[in-house]
C-alpha cells in the first residue's frame, strides 16, 4: 500500500524552501526554493530538484502566494491522491506548543500573538500558512514550531533573574530554537552509536548561519544556548550572540542610536560578518584565514572559543556525557571549525582524530573522535524530513 506524502513549507520573509516528502522512506520527490519573493527589484525565481535534474522558472509576481500557485501544478502532478497535508516551519510558538499542531483558527491566533516574540520570522511563516492553506483548502496544515522541542526545560533553565510580572504577564523567559533539528540529531546519533534514544545524554551543536547548542537527556532538551530570541547565545552569521545588556544604553547615551538602529546592528551587522569586516559566510572566512586576513582569523577563533564555551556550560545539565554532535552547514563542512572547537574541550574528554574530522564533509556522518575520547559525531540534519515525520504523526491520530 502507498503511503501518504507531505509537501513542507519553510516561509522566510524573501523565500520559500519546500520540499515533497515521504515520511515512511524519507525520500524527497521534489525539493526546492523560491526566492528573491516580495523584493522590489529582483525578478523572483523558483528553483527545484526532481530525479537528479535540477530546474529554475522565473516568477511573473514576486510574491509567496505566486510562488506556491507555482509549485502547486508540480506537486499535484508527482502526488496525485497520495498527499495527505501540508507541514509548516513555525519559528516560535511561544508556551502555548510542545508538540505539532493541526492548525486551527486558535493555533493561527496564538502564533499571531507571539509575532512580536519572533518579529523577523513568525510574520513570515504566517505568510506562508496563509497562501497555501488557500492554495490547498481541502488539505489539513501541520505546523511543527522551532520551540516546541525545547518546552521541556525546566523552570531553572527557563526562566531570568526578572521580576516575575514580566514572565506571567509577557512570557519574558527562554524558548529555544532549532528544535527540529537537535531533535533530530540527538535521536539519529543514538541510532548510529546503538544506544537508547531514552537512555542517552548528548550536547548538540547546529551551527548554520544561526547557531545553537542544547544540551539533551533521553531525548528531552534539557537547556539550550538561545533565549527569548534567537539573537542569545553563541556568535552567528550576522548576529552577535551574547553582549551585555547595558550595550543598549551605552550606545543610545553615546551616539543617540535608537532601538530599531541598535537591533539592526544585533541581529544583521555583527557576528562573523561584525568581527571579520569581510563576510558571514564560514567558508570565505576560512579561505582568507588561510591568505592572512585578521579579522577572517579572529572571527573564526571567537566564533570557536565562544561554542566551545557553551558546551562546556551546557554540560552541567547532563548526568553523563554519551556524545557531541555536529550539524548545520558550518557543523557538517567546518573540519577546521570542529577541531579549533573541540581544541577547548579536552576537560570534558573529548578530542579529535583529524584524519575522520577531515574526511566527514559534504553531508557525509561519521564518528570523528580520538581513541579514548568521548564519541564526537558529525550528523547531517534533516529538518524538512523531521517536519514531515512530525505532519504524519499528527495526521494519523486523526
Amino acid at each position: 500500500m502507498e503511503q501518504g506524502l507531505v509537501l513542507v513549507i519553510n516561509c522566510g520573509s524573501s523565500s520559500i524552501k519546500f520540499a515533497l516528502v515521504d515520511p515512511s522512506q524519507n525520500d524527497f520527490l521534489i525539493s526546492g526554493l523560491a526566492e528573491r519573493l516580495a523584493t522590489n527589484n529582483d525578478e523572483g525565481l523558483l528553483h527545484w530538484q526532481q530525479n537528479g535534474q535540477k530546474n529554475t522558472q522565473a516568477l511573473a509576481v514576486s510574491t509567496h502566494h505566486a510562488a506556491l500557485a507555482t509549485l502547486l501544478p508540480k506537486v499535484q502532478a508527482i502526488a496525485g491522491s497520495r498527499l495527505i497535508g501540508v507541514g509548516h516551519r513555525v519559528v516560535h510558538g511561544g508556551e502555548h506548543f510542545s508538540s505539532a499542531q493541526i492548525i486551527t483558527p486558535a493555533v493561527l491566533h496564538a502564533i499571531r500573538i507571539t509575532v512580536q516574540l519572533a518579529p523577523l520570522h513568525n510574520p513570515a511563516n504566517l505568510l506562508g500558512i496563509e497562501a497555501a492553506q488557500t492554495l490547498f483548502p481541502d488539505l489539513a496544515h501541520v505546523a511543527v514550531f522551532d520551540t516546541a522541542f525545547h518546552q521541556t526545560l525546566p523552570e531553572h533553565a527557563y526562566r531570568y533573574a526578572l521580576p516575575e510580572m514580566l514572565y506571567r504577564d509577557y512570557g519574558v523567559r527562554r524558548y529555544g530554537f532549532h528544535g527540529t533539528s537537535h531533535q533530530y540529531v540527538s535521536q539519529h546519533a543514538a541510532e548510529m552509536t546503538g544506544l537508547a534514544v531514552r537512555n542517552s545524554c548528548w550536547l548538540t551543536a547546529h551551527l548554520g548561519n544561526g547557531c545553537s547548542t542544547a544540551a539533551i537527556v533521553n531525548g528531552e532538551s534539557r537547556d539550550t544556548s538561545m533565549g527569548m530570541t534567537p539573537l542569545e547565545g553563541l556568535v552567528m552569521g550576522t548576529r552577535s550572540g551574547d553582549v551585555d545588556p547595558n550595550l543598549h544604553g551605552y550606545l543610545a547615551r553615546t551616539l543617540g542610536w535608537n532601538l530599531e538602529k541598535i537591533d539592526q546592528l544585533l541581529n544583521h551587522e555583527s557576528g562573523l560578518l561584525g568581527l571579520s569586516g569581510l563576510t558571514n559566510d564560514m567558508r570565505t572566512l576560512e579561505q582568507a584565514r588561510l591568505n592572512g586576513h585578521t579579522g577572517a582569523t579572529l572571527a573564526i577563533e571567537v566564533f570557536c572559543y565562544r561554542l566551545a564555551k557553551s558546551l562546556a556550560a551546557l554540560s552541567c545539565a547532563l548526568p553523563q556525557l554519551d556524545g557531541m554532535v555536529f550539524t548545520g552547514g558550518i557543523g557538517e563542512n567546518s573540519a577546521l571549525v570542529r577541531e579549533k572547537t573541540i581544541a577547548h574541550l579536552h576537560l570534558l574528554n573529548l578530542y579529535i582524530n583529524p584524519a575522520a574530522n577531515a574526511a566527514c564533509v559534504h553531508g557525509k556522518a561519521g564518528a570523528i573522535q580520538a581513541e579514548g575520547s568521548v564519541r564526537i559525531l558529525v550528523v547531517p540534519t534533516d529538518e524538512e524530513g523531521q517536519i514531515a515525520r512530525d505532519t504524519a504523526t499528527v495526521l494519523n491520530k486523526y
